[in-house]
């Protein structure tokens, strides 16, 4: 299979993405509506002598307005769990993204660069432009600018890790005041449901991935990795490699939590009774704590934090 896309959504609109058989409907917006307002500023810096500024506005134009919706490269980014999961309560698609060119091969599926500045390269094929005024030079000045509107974010929305399905208004549908894209079925191989999902929400989207003929994952925070992993029914787990979601080779046989291949415990699971008795011998704040001497020391001590004199 190709490269996976992941788009994460609440549990609450999964019957809606759903509700027609065969398909699946994922939101579009118009990057007139995109939710960070400083997108276009990635183009071209904007302090240019006016009549090179003027000469911009005048070949490009308005930005075609374009659907567009959006994805990660990642099933573990935590804060899109988060953000758009529902705080880890909802389930993230997976899109195989070569079996949907199979099925729709008109559709623009790129990868979001981020930057702090606007690209030189799109500066310098705009100085070009202005100064040859040739057809083929504007021409691909547009191209630049479209690639960057469509394609380019601001570094802090790096976390993301997006990328975008573009397409063309009329490839979409309207229904309840949304636009929406229908993508084939086929073309999703996973369901994710997040680590705080409820009982019922596990349930239906096991029901789901049945009915799609998709696997279907649990996701896990783990005590020893700050990495989720995932399980499927026969608590096998797994991990995202950076393209994949790949079996894991070895496992704690006490909780379940991948692990090295030389190991049989993951760390926290091969503390024995001594380590804990021994440590507990060890702490000085338990010992001061047993002759009653503790909360004193914690009151001198946060004493001399604030610089109290005695």
């Amino acid at each position: 299979m190709g490269n996976k896309a992941y788009k994460y959504a609440g549990a609450d609109v999964i019957s809606k993405v759903f509700s027609q058989e065969g398909y699946c409907n994922f939101k579009c917006s118009y990057p007139k509506d995109f939710n960070d307002p400083y997108e276009l500023f990635l183009t071209i810096d904007y302090n240019q002598e006016p009549g090179v500024l003027a000469y911009y506005h005048e070949t490009i134009g308005k930005l075609p307005q374009l659907a567009t919706t959006c994805f990660s490269k990642s099933p573990d980014v935590i804060p899109m769990w988060a953000h758009y999961a529902h705080n880890h309560q909802g389930v993230v698609i997976e899109v195989d993204e070569e079996i949907l060119s199979e099925f729709l091969p008109e559709v623009r599926f790129g990868d979001i660069d981020y930057l702090d500045e606007p690209d030189e390269s799109i500066l310098e094929v705009l100085q070009r432009a202005h100064a040859t005024c040739k057809a083929r030079h504007v021409y691909f000045l547009q191209n630049a600018v479209f690639s960057a509107a469509y394609y380019t974010k601001n570094t802090c929305w790096s976390y993301e890790e997006e990328k975008r399905l573009v397409v063309a208004p009329e490839d979409c549908i309207e229904l309840n005041e949304l636009l929406l894209i229908q993508l084939p079925t086929e073309c999703i191989t996973a369901l994710i449901v997040g680590h705080q999902s409820t009982s019922n929400t596990k349930e239906s989207i096991k029901d789901l991935s049945k009915k799609l003929e998709c696997s279907y994952y649990e996701m896990h925070i783990g005590r020893s990795n700050p990495v989720p992993y995932f399980s499927n029914d026969e608590k096998a787990t797994y991990t995202f490699n950076g393209s994949s979601i790949a079996r894991n080779i070895k496992n704690c046989r006490s909780c379940n939590e991948p692990i090295h291949e030389t190991n049989n415990l993951c760390p926290w699971c091969s503390i024995e009774h001594t380590h804990k008795t021994e440590a507990a011998i060890r702490n000085p704040m338990r010992m001061m704590d047993n002759i009653g001497m503790l909360e004193r020391y914690y009151r001198e001590a946060n004493e001399i934090g604030r610089g109290v004199k005695k």
